[in-house]
């Protein structure tokens, strides 16, 4: 089984209610995501937690930092987690400078520490999908939903994801 290298850069999916703040916070860890990797039994993977932020926070240095981390990884298959605001824009840099590795987003609109469903599904159509990746690319899951990133939109009216 081939290693997945799942690079956690914080969003929605990993947000936790700080009551000191009385707010929610992309903490710089990665409890979410662990939460729900330990039922994949079988799958071989390394978390890299880095940028830990809002996406809407996010901007191109960032998307630099995510390029630099998946070049200097010797996997071929990466799961990125990403907020869902600009994950669009963050799949189209990555697809504008990365050639040779299937590279998979997905996030969630509700914080896994609020409610576990939707981030739980999202990672694990994402998983799937990219345990079977024959082909090179940068693709987001969410939804239910896996296509190549250009073909995949949020749908702000009505709050989901959906094809073009």
């Amino acid at each position: 089984m081939q290693d997945i290298l799942i690079i956690n850069t914080g969003g929605t999916f990993n947000k936790r209610y700080n009551p000191l703040k009385g707010e929610l916070q992309v903490p710089d860890d990665s409890l979410a995501l662990e939460g729900i990797l330990k039922y994949f039994y079988n799958l071989k993977y390394k978390i890299k937690n880095i940028i830990h932020k809002d996406s809407l926070d996010m901007n191109d240095i960032d998307r630099q930092e995510i390029v630099k981390t998946v070049q200097n990884s010797p996997n071929k298959k990466i799961l990125i987690i990403h907020g869902t605001d600009t994950m669009d824009k963050t799949a189209k840099f990555l697809e504008q400078k990365i050639k040779d590795r299937c590279i998979v987003l997905t996030g969630a609109m509700v914080p896994f520490s609020i409610n576990m469903v939707e981030a739980t599904a999202n990672i694990a159509t994402a998983i799937g999908y990219i345990l079977n990746c024959q082909n090179s690319g940068v693709y987001i899951a969410m939804h239910g939903l896996v296509d190549i990133h250009y073909r995949v939109f949020k749908n702000r009216d009505i709050g989901v994801f959906q094809s073009r």
